[in-house]
């Protein structure tokens, strides 16, 4: 009798394992076929990058614009900055040049004014740069209907700007925009393989993800700096409210949801400093993590709701820009499975370990091999040349795949502190573009 018993609760131990495993082969199935589709609506999107250029005719209206610069200890670019600002082929009396020194420890502010730049003082405590475009745009809205701009164009301080910019912003403006991103080019994407990577980052961004959907009519994503708000979209809003890490991706989530394209100018081109280190890159895209987490908390819902209630395309794309974090944590969940499905069959006996090896193997070669793929074609597509490139392309891989512990800290801890990185690159814009030609 007891070795029936034991021979009944092993055979139930065996039917409660079978289905277990049962049970994790479905779910590792789902969530597979989920990625796939959620892979396939981006690919998807993706063959309309390689569209032509939106145009923005010409036009005889020169608007009034501000180009407003937060800055924190940036005494070694600023004034580069205010200089390409001074050479826009815009009339000059159609636009200021507004710098917003904060926190500052060094002589940023003194810089700025030697450069011919104005100077807009905080006055309230300053935390962040969404902080100090709340303050400047409260103070804007204060201020008479005829001291009041059109639009005003965002920079960081360590930007350099195309002379076109401008220009190419105000004939987005004519043409009906409420909001617009530029191009974002890289001051020193061959200094190491960190700015390579950045660089190739918002060459992807650029191509693959923005001039992709000005062409079917969808919102280009903000990108902190390099971008348009009309003075009607800011009333609009009531001001410059954001609460999250990422101002930018708050606001493009702002104007989806007031039915405010962003729309994508790429002839309005400016050039960014990249972080040289590892640890300087870490530390950013923590940042860029909280927000993005902030961002879904508070408005995946709004955005849900408005895609499925409304039939919102604009809204259905941004909830599903937003659901890449969900995505990233499936996928680890995915890998988790199969490691589980592999070891019960290598100990039965159906498989051999090395033929787990050499999968795994395949499949990590088979990705970096994706990665530079995709890297060397936005490069090329950025009128970039490849062998310039290399360290960023190489590093790709890891750069990308090194957001996967970003975001797994961050969903456990935000970083809920804005970190100043020092700029150093001293570069003018015509040697910048000097180097471009050669």
């Amino acid at each position: 009798e007891p070795n029936k018993m034991e021979g009944t609760v092993l055979n139930i131990m065996e039917i409660s394992s079978i289905n277990i495993m049962e049970a994790v082969r479905i779910i590792r199935m789902a969530i597979t076929v989920g990625l796939f589709i959620y892979s396939m609506y981006f690919l998807t999107i993706c063959l309309f990058s390689f569209s032509p250029n939106p145009e923005y005719p010409q036009t005889d209206r020169k608007r009034r614009i501000a180009a407003v610069i937060a800055a924190r200890n940036e005494e070694a670019v600023i004034a580069n900055l205010v200089e390409s600002l001074k050479r826009q082929d815009y009339p000059r009396d159609r636009y200021d040049i507004i710098v917003i020194p904060n926190n500052c420890t060094d002589n940023t502010e003194q810089e700025a004014r030697r450069s011919g730049a104005e100077i807009f003082t905080c006055k309230r405590t300053i935390k962040s740069k969404g902080d100090v475009l709340s303050e400047f745009f409260d103070h804007i809205l204060s201020l008479d209907e005829n001291d009041r701009y059109d639009a005003y164009c965002i920079f960081d301080a360590d930007n350099l700007v195309d002379e076109k910019f401008l220009d190419f912003m105000n004939r987005a403006l004519e043409a009906g925009a409420y909001s617009a991103q530029g191009y974002r080019d890289s001051k020193n994407p061959y200094d190491s393989a960190i700015s390579g990577s950045y660089a190739i980052y918002y060459y992807a961004v650029n191509r693959f993800f923005n001039q992709a959907r000005s062409r079917i009519g969808l919102s280009a994503l903000i990108s902190g700096s390099g971008f348009m708000v009309s003075h009607e979209l800011i009333n609009k809003m009531g001001g410059w409210v954001t609460h999250t890490m990422t101002e930018d991706i708050e606001l493009t989530t702002k104007c989806v949801l007031m039915d405010c394209r962003v729309h994508w100018v790429p002839d309005a081109i400016i050039y960014d400093e990249q972080p040289l280190s590892f640890e300087q890159s870490w530390m950013q895209r923590k940042r860029w993590t909280t927000g993005l987490i902030q961002g879904i908390e508070s408005y995946f819902w709004p955005l849900t709701k408005k895609a499925f209630t409304k039939l919102s395309l604009s809204s259905f794309d941004m909830m599903m820009f937003m659901s890449a974090l969900a995505s990233q944590i499936l996928y680890i969940v995915a890998i988790i499975l199969t490691a589980v499905i592999d070891y019960e069959l290598v100990k039965a006996g159906s498989m051999s370990p090395m033929y787990v090896f050499y999968r795994l193997s395949g499949a990590v070669a088979l990705s970096y091999m994706f990665c530079m793929m995709m890297s060397t074609i936005a490069v090329i597509m950025a009128h970039r040349k490849p062998h310039k490139m290399r360290k960023g392309i190489l590093f790709f891989w890891a750069f990308v795949f090194s957001w996967v512990p970003i975001n797994l800290i961050c969903m456990i801890k935000k970083e809920t502190v804005w970190r100043h990185i020092d700029h150093t690159v001293a570069v003018k814009i015509d040697d910048l573009q000097a180097d471009e030609r050669e």
